[in-house]
């Protein structure tokens, strides 16, 4: 069982709330979420909307870069 499930709170500064997501630090900080952990963040749903938001650019440049369309 992983750490969602076992109800670990959202990562990003000042929220309290249920984690939906785990992902890796460094993409949550490009997209530009204020995160306080080391290794993974985990993010709540609400979060995790902003982080897609937030990511998308990246996310269609990088489908570009590997020939996926």
């Amino acid at each position: 069982m992983g750490r969602v499930k076992k109800g670990e709170k959202c990562s990003v500064k000042g929220c309290n709330e249920e984690a939906v997501r785990s992902l890796s630090v460094s993409k949550v900080k490009t997209a530009g979420l204020d995160v306080e952990t080391s290794r993974r963040a985990y993010l709540c749903k609400e979060h995790y909307k902003e982080f897609k938001k937030g990511n998308k650019k990246d996310a269609q440049i990088e489908k570009w870069r590997h020939g996926v369309a």
